[in-house]
């Protein structure tokens, strides 16, 4: 397997999920939060600070930026923690991919690792709702509310990864493949998947 994964997903479809057992699956590594621990520990950034700036955009003059410093005299002074975390996030997505294969979540890596395998997971809204109300802890959110949710961070992944690229997410052509979780279900993903990327491999 030599391959990078690099896995995209609307949110409650289960792309995470999925990206785990198929790294599992192949016996390679898995990155997803692990990659905020990772950018904290090579800078002077909590991952507290940057786990509330994850796959966030900084809009110019928000009155909600948040800045790593207030030092003049700093190099980072006044730019912004989300613009630091995706500088440092590529270098060490860059760096992740030179190891040997690993599934990515998210974080416009199928842009930062040309050649990767990329993967788009999708499904329906019902299905999505349906399947985050089952994950669900807290009993007072009902499907509207889960609904509203869904459409929040589908938006707010939308605007970081066109910022940042200059491409549409979940645009079928800047895919390998695209999967809809909720008619195929996880398993079958993580199947398909790893039937694609070893039978790649046995090509070469």
């Amino acid at each position: 397997m030599s391959k990078i994964i690099s896995i995209s997903r609307e949110f409650g479809s289960g792309g995470r999920e999925i990206g785990f057992r198929l790294a599992q699956k192949l016996g390679i590594p898995f990155y997803d939060k692990e990659l905020i621990t990772m950018a904290s520990e090579s800078s002077n950034i909590s991952a507290e600070l940057f786990q509330a700036n994850d796959e966030m955009i900084a809009k110019k003059e928000h009155p909600n930026n948040t800045y790593a410093t207030t030092d003049p005299f700093s190099p980072t002074y006044e730019i912004p923690v989300s613009d630091q975390l995706f500088v440092i996030q590529t270098k060490i997505i860059k760096h992740l991919a030179q190891q040997g294969p690993c599934v990515i979540i998210g974080r416009c890596s199928d842009m930062i690792i040309e050649d990767a395998f990329k993967v788009f997971i999708c499904a329906s809204t019902k299905s999505r709702v349906e399947r985050l109300m089952s994950l669900e802890e807290d009993p007072s959110i009902d499907r509207k509310q889960m609904e509203a949710r869904i459409r929040t961070i589908d938006k707010k992944r939308k605007e970081y990864y066109q910022f940042y690229t200059g491409n549409e997410r979940g645009k079928p052509k800047n895919y390998d493949i695209c999967l809809n979780s909720g008619n195929l279900g996880i398993e079958e993903c993580v199947e398909i998947i790893a039937n694609l990327v070893t039978k790649g491999d046995a090509q070469l």
